[in-house]
């Protein structure tokens, strides 16, 4: 991927030096130390955002406490090559998502990308680098412990800059479906349909962002024509070993996909395929077929 010399986005925010702080629940409620373990296991197997999780174990329905006031965000150092290339990826979704949803008669709003270690404030609550990385609806940020990428490479067996680069324009399509109201939508039947069937959307919800990741890389690819021989392989290949039966029988031994949160890893490739292909936002509607 050929990425240096391009454009770097101004909306990172480089919090790697600040510490974080524990969890807890919206009214002072604490989480035990086993419920926090699950929701980190769920964030870094499944994919279920952590954040949500905890909200969820720990009862009530209540809200995670939003963060602290927080310094001032540093932009990342200029001889950082890893934050470099996660500002220039962002810069093309930037760049990408605001034509095409100009296209489409709307503005974009561009999201923050926040780095981080350990630990840090969101909206969301407080999130760990334990998660993987996430977005937040609530501050419209992505949160990325540069860490990930090594975990990414080495025990999960997907290396490569461009499975990088999907991992960000996954999160970032997140961010489209905020933007949508499709996140807003999905939320609101918490708690109104069974566990099962939440699962299922939260599938739908997952292989949709793979197919604007898709999308983003077809429009970055005709724009700049910057992937080399193998890059495309790179991002199936993520897309495979995070797929929800690959991570269980890695896990556990068994698959069960009545668990299942974000799809198999054929459903992944599937989407990210479709929306590498095609280009259009109108080919990932994943909510509105039989067959994923």
């Amino acid at each position: 991927m050929k990425w240096e010399g391009q454009r770097q986005s101004d909306n990172v925010e480089d919090r790697r030096s600040e510490g974080g702080g524990g969890i807890r629940l919206g009214g002072g409620r604490g989480i035990g130390l086993g419920t926090i373990v699950i929701a980190l296991l769920a964030g870094w197997i499944f994919g279920i955002n952590p954040l949500t999780v905890l909200g969820i174990l720990g009862g009530g329905g209540s809200a995670l406490e939003p963060p602290s006031s927080q310094a001032p965000a540093q932009r990342p150092p200029a001889n950082d090559e890893m934050a470099t290339f996660v500002s220039t990826v962002l810069a093309d979704t930037e760049d990408v998502w605001g034509a095409v949803m100009k296209t489409g008669g709307a503005a974009y709003r561009e999201p923050k990308l926040v780095l981080f270690r350990g630990a840090v404030g969101t909206a969301c609550g407080t999130g760990q680098s334990a998660m993987g990385p996430f977005y937040c609806p609530g501050d419209q940020k992505v949160y990325l412990d540069l860490g990930f990428f090594e975990t990414l490479r080495s025990r999960m067996g997907a290396p490569g800059d461009f499975a990088q680069a999907y991992v960000v324009a996954h999160e970032v399509g997140h961010h489209v479906q905020n933007l949508l109201g499709i996140t807003g939508k999905v939320d609101g039947m918490r708690g109104r349909v069974s566990e099962q069937q939440m699962n299922a959307l939260s599938v739908r919800v997952e292989l949709q962002a793979d197919c604007f990741a898709g999308v983003w890389a077809y429009h970055s690819q005709k724009g700049k024509g910057w992937l080399e021989r193998g890059d495309l392989e790179e991002a199936m290949n993520a897309a495979a070993q995070i797929g929800d039966d690959t991570l269980q029988r890695k896990t556990q031994g068994t698959v069960v996909p009545e668990t299942f949160t974000h799809g198999s890893s054929a459903q992944r490739q599937n989407w990210f395929r479709r929306g590498l292909e095609s280009g259009g936002v109108q080919q990932c509607n994943t909510f509105d077929t039989r067959t994923l």
